[in-house]
């Protein structure tokens, strides 16, 4: 379970974060030979409720905040008590931002692993532009990474990758699934992914679940993979 007490922040979001009961698990998202891995997502867990209740439940109390609080402090807790010590992305919402005295704390904790830490912008609820800039400045001082999760659904399009100029863009499952089979879906990859490449932004493909998914997605020059077929969060 993820504790939050020790952090020094204010009584009003530690009271929030109290009320919490919630872990993290990590994914790994592979290189091409599907044994090295380039960096480990970070996944919530909450105890009473599944994911996407718990983000309903907190956007309909106006309360993402607290989330996107729990979200970076919690993952990195995780990450820390695994021992891991490669990239770890944390996802993001892109209608929240740090305070300013909670992005100090942050970095007094955390700001040892500058260069490993991946700030991945989730494709719900809407963007605020002051979010935008507030990471996009955040990533250019202490040497964070940006990523576009879930591109090509919701509101993760080329106006988002044109927005925050990412180094990572991530692509939706929908646009993975049978991909083998299904030229349209081939064509749209193999299109965007030379344009990022052109742009200098390196391209995950998430949700693999077969390996001619896999096999494909390589031909296609995507540049690291994640999803069941090659593990599972745990």
């Amino acid at each position: 379970m993820i504790f939050y007490d020790h952090l020094p922040l204010k009584e009003d979001i530690l009271a929030a974060l109290r009320e919490l009961s919630i872990n993290y698990v990590f994914q790994p998202i592979f290189y091409a030979d599907k044994k090295k891995i380039f960096a480990y997502e970070a996944l919530m867990r909450p105890v009473e409720m599944n994911v996407t209740e718990l983000i309903a439940k907190y956007e309909a109390e106006n309360k993402l905040h607290v989330l996107e609080v729990a979200t970076f402090f919690g993952a990195m807790q995780a990450y820390q008590m695994r021992g891991y010590t490669g990239r770890v992305s944390i996802n993001s919402f892109p209608s929240e931002f740090f305070t300013e005295e909670e992005g100090k704390c942050f970095i007094d904790f955390y700001g040892d692993i500058q260069g490993l830490t991946i700030i991945e912008i989730l494709e719900y609820p809407y963007t605020v532009m002051k979010a935008l800039h507030e990471k996009k400045g955040a990533a250019e001082r202490h040497d964070l990474k940006i990523a576009i999760d879930d591109f090509g659904a919701g509101i993760n399009n080329m106006e988002m990758v044109d927005l925050y100029s990412p180094h990572i863009v991530k692509l939706d499952r929908e646009l993975i699934s049978f991909i083998d089979r299904e030229k349209f879906k081939q064509e749209f990859v193999k299109q965007h992914v030379e344009e990022f490449h052109r742009r200098k932004i390196q391209v995950v493909a998430e949700g693999i679940e077969r390996e001619e998914e896999f096999d494909h997605l390589r031909e296609l020059g995507v540049d690291y993979f994640q999803g069941y077929y090659l593990a599972r969060p745990n």
